[in-house]
């Protein structure tokens, strides 16, 4: 068994942009293409995600000094700490669920799509650690590997429903038409953000307070253009972060280029996956008389909207604030400041990029998100420390806003809970 855990960790540790590839290739094979189309798709692909990572990459190694440097200069304490995704990914694989959770997801996946209870083709492997995170939790509570992979199914189930509920929004808004996101943190944040975003819009005056990237660049010329905005932005979080000069520019211009380059780099995956999507679609209609048959990818391809990062720099800040006001949350935000992109995604697309909409939603669901990670910090923390990941120092307990304060993971932890 151990030898086959290290297998698949081997696996898994290349990466979406070669696990992807590979996994697009072989679906063209299956969805008859010829093997040279397959190929060039599958490697159209694997670069556009070469390139949306680098981005990626961009944004968080800029983003998450800026949060230490806030933190630090404000002088906040809190004693549990966030520790990111990274952190509770590496924490999640190493559990017994890990090893069951790959072949049992891609099989109850193929078999809701033969009984047309998804219409999601989730090829995100990597991602399936979100679900692993799930059944760990209830592992580590409950000390069964059944229940705990149970609990993990059901997280890849409500996934990939709410994941064919907001593929219309990633066609209509981002201009992504085939596409789903199964991935756990965003999908997350839809079930609650979707109907805060309606109430929103009906408030009196709320309702009529408008800040969409391309009402901005109406109103500021080319001062209200992406590129514009993610400096102003990047610096602003640099002067709050008590940067030197430089340093505020520097941070300015890593954000104008995030602002620019991500919405390229999903064009290129866009060439990629169109022939897949088309060829699948036509042989599952055909097969099976299914319709709008989706690829499930990583969210990261609806990251890249100029309303989403904008979104994201102002919601960064604010959660240092909530975080220290919030009476009852002890988690310090750190890890996954700079994931608030992935969080905010379908909040923005369901506000129709409408920054001051998405912002109050995203204040709101963070709060809550707070509350849920101290919950969950003490079995957080149990199963870093049996999965021997060494803590941060300073450090006696951690959580994460990711998974930790993920809503679906929470709801079906608590359920179990009544029962162990």
């Amino acid at each position: 068994m151990k030898e086959f855990v290290d297998a698949l960790q081997s696996f898994l540790n290349l990466g979406a942009t070669v696990i992807l590839p590979i996994a697009i290739f072989i679906l063209g094979l299956l969805f008859g293409q010829k093997p040279g189309k397959a190929f060039r798709a599958g490697l159209t692909i694997g670069v556009a995600f070469v390139g949306i990572f680098l981005v990626v990459d961009l944004l968080v190694s800029n983003l998450g000094p800026a949060a230490k440097g806030m933190v630090e200069r404000f002088g906040i304490h809190l004693h549990v700490i966030d520790v990111g995704w990274p952190a509770a990914a590496s924490i999640s694989w190493a559990s017994p669920i890990a090893a069951f959770m790959i072949p049992l997801g891609l099989l109850v996946n193929v078999i809701m799509l033969l009984t047309k209870t998804t219409k999601t083709m989730n090829v995100d492997i990597w991602n399936f650690w979100h679900f692993t995170f799930m059944g760990a939790i209830v592992y580590a509570l409950s000390g069964s590997i059944i229940q705990g992979l149970i609990a993990a199914l059901l997280f890849q189930i409500v996934c990939l429903k709410i994941a064919d509920w907001t593929a219309p929004m990633l066609e209509n808004y981002f201009g992504l038409p085939g596409i789903s996101v199964a991935t756990g943190s965003t999908v997350s944040y839809a079930v609650l953000g979707i109907p805060l975003v309606k109430l929103v819009q009906k408030i009196p005056f709320i309702k009529n307070l408008n800040a969409d990237p391309e009402t901005i660049q109406k109103r500021f010329g080319i001062f209200g253009e992406p590129i514009f905005m993610g400096l102003i932005l990047g610096s602003v979080l640099g002067l709050l972060a008590g940067y030197p000069a430089g340093k505020i520019i520097k941070i300015g211009m890593s954000m104008a280029a995030v602002m620019v380059l991500m919405p390229r780099m999903v064009k290129i995956l866009m060439e990629g996956l169109m022939p897949i999507s088309e060829s699948a679609r036509e042989l599952l209609q055909k097969k099976f008389g299914a319709k709008n048959i989706y690829i499930g990818l990583d969210a990261a391809v609806a990251i890249g909207h100029p309303a989403v990062i904008s979104t994201a720099l102002i919601l960064v800040p604010i959660t240092v604030v909530i975080a220290v006001i919030l009476p009852g949350n002890n988690v310090l935000p750190f890890g996954d400041l700079a994931t608030i992109p992935f969080i905010v995604a379908f909040i923005v697309g369901a506000s129709r990029g409408n920054i001051v909409h998405s912002v109050i939603v995203g204040t709101i669901l963070i709060a809550l998100s707070l509350y849920m990670a101290t919950d969950l910090a003490d079995l957080h923390t149990q199963m870093a420390i049996d999965a021997k990941f060494k803590m941060p120092e300073g450090a006696s307990k951690i959580s994460s806003i990711d998974q930790g304060g993920n809503l679906i993971n929470y709801v079906i932890y608590r359920i179990f809970a009544l029962f162990n």
